[in-house]
């Protein structure tokens, strides 16, 4: 079986694509309340390039959150999840699954605050077939946006539906292609950040700042996650890629 994957990826029936943003010292990155701990933006200081302090060698020091750039919300991010998995504890098997993609940028182009709701996704499952053990990914277009953050007004996702897909489907986590997995207002909603409240809270996974979902099937895709397995660590930048059949 694996002989056959490998076989259909160097012949291109399976392609992989890349649902990772580069990370550099332009990543947008979330700006929280002056009050409030604040993430650290990427920054690097080079450490030789091939010069006296190592001839042979060129690489940098790196300074970042674990929430800079593409990255894996881990359980433990948020309160609902305190005390479980941290990102080193999640399982590999998690790491790898089926995901399919919900596509709803002409209403997010609409309206920057749009909300996926329940009956959203009951109408794709009504199409597609039922959600997998696996990832749903949430695209709105926001990806090619040159305002990435957008003032705070980004897309995201209702309360009700936030807590549906935690506790009443089979998915393991949501990729979403904004800043965070909750929209912009969501610090307003009841909870306050419902997709980190629910989620988390039954130990699944968040995904965020993806690229590329336009490039995905709706459903048959799979997704490789590979964030840093940091001890205690809430999350981690990550390399997100897709597999998909041609």
């Amino acid at each position: 079986m694996l002989a056959g994957l490998v076989a259909a990826l160097s012949s291109g029936s399976i392609e992989v694509i890349d649902l990772t943003a580069p990370l550099s010292e332009e990543t947008p990155i979330i700006n929280l309340p002056p009050e409030r701990g604040q993430p650290w933006p990427f920054s690097r200081e080079v450490i030789s390039d091939y010069d006296a302090l190592g001839p042979h060698v060129y690489w940098n020091n790196i300074r970042l959150s674990e929430h800079t750039g593409t990255h894996f919300d881990a359980p433990v991010h948020w309160l609902s999840g305190k005390g479980s998995q941290d990102v080193s504890q999640v399982p590999p098997a998690r790491l790898v699954g089926p995901a399919v993609v919900l596509d709803f940028s002409a209403e997010a182009a609409a309206d920057p605050d749009f909300l996926l709701r329940r009956s959203h996704v009951e109408q794709w499952v009504s199409v597609h077939g039922p959600l997998p053990e696996g990832w749903l990914l949430y695209r709105t277009g926001w990806d090619g946006r040159e305002n990435f953050l957008n003032e705070g007004h980004t897309p995201g996702i209702a309360v009700e539906c936030a807590r549906w897909l935690a506790e009443e489907t089979p998915i393991v986590g949501v990729g979403v292609e904004t800043v965070g997995t909750d929209a912009g207002l969501a610090g307003g909603f009841e909870p306050p950040y419902p997709c980190h409240w629910y989620l988390h809270g039954a130990g699944k996974y968040g995904l965020t700042q993806l690229r590329n979902l336009a490039l995905l099937p709706p459903a048959g895709a799979v997704i490789i996650a590979s964030p840093l397995p940091i001890v205690r660590g809430s999350g981690s930048p990550t390399r997100v890629l897709a597999l998909v059949e041609r």
